[in-house]
């Protein structure tokens, strides 16, 4: 079975999804994530940016699905997406080309308490408890801890000073560090 997984999100959803995604491994997995998640996916046949997919056409307007798209879409048995989920004109563009496809929404509901982990598990009948891990290259040890603390949303954001208070407790150096859109001092 060939399977084709679509997952969008920032770097921390998408890791917490690796169980789910892992889970739905088949024969040939192909996995469209964003860019910096790619070096990540390491359980997967093939791994490519979502940007350079084209899937962002697909449901748009009165624009048909280009070809090349749709070839490679239809030489799928099965495709688990969790974007375009909000996307009505996404997920009919997709379900017409005859490929069995599940969609599911790409973040928990507001008010859910579990673990996003779990909830993405849950969505494809994995097992609940399950802990994300990523295969990394071996380096040379440090002597530091490196501390990020933002994500996608400030909602989803434990407060600044929760941090301080933990990188204070800590043994060993800290190093904090921010993406291009995130303001952080000490970063």
């Amino acid at each position: 079975m060939r399977r084709l997984l679509i997952r969008p999100g920032a770097i921390g959803d998408c890791i917490l999804s690796l169980p789910a995604l892992e889970h739905l491994k088949a024969d040939y997995t192909e996995v469209w994530i964003p860019s910096p998640v790619v070096p990540l996916i390491t359980f997967a046949d093939t791994v490519r940016p979502l940007a350079s997919t084209g899937i962002d056409l697909a449901g748009v307007g009165d624009l048909g699905i280009p070809a090349q798209l749709k070839a490679t879409l239809k030489s799928f048995d099965s495709i688990v997406s969790w974007y375009g989920a909000k996307r009505s004109e996404f997920r009919e563009t997709i379900l017409g080309l005859g490929v069995p496809c599940d969609f599911h929404s790409a973040l928990p509901p507001e008010g859910y308490g579990g673990h996003a982990t779990d909830f993405f598990a849950q969505q494809v009948g994995a097992p609940g408890g399950l802990i994300p891990r990523i295969d990394i290259r071996a380096s040379s040890p440090r002597d530091a801890i490196v501390i990020h603390p933002f994500s996608g949303g400030r909602k989803k954001n434990w407060p600044l000073g929760l941090y301080r208070e933990l990188a204070s407790r800590l043994q060993s150096e800290v190093e904090w560090i921010a993406g291009p859109e995130e303001e952080l001092a000490s970063a």
